[in-house]
């Protein structure tokens, strides 16, 4: 997998919501995004 360059649009994704349900990328269309990745000391990546 490559990272993106900076203003490069970001693959569609979903996850699962805190408040129940999905989000995805798609609802945040035509607004200023942050995504932020990090690894849990427990997760094993």
């Amino acid at each position: 997998m490559t990272g993106l360059r900076f203003g490069q649009a970001a693959p569609g994704f979903s996850l699962p919501s805190s408040a129940g349900g999905e989000t995805s990328l798609a609802d945040f269309k035509g607004k200023d995004v942050v995504l932020v990745f990090y690894c849990y000391d427990w997760g094993g990546i």
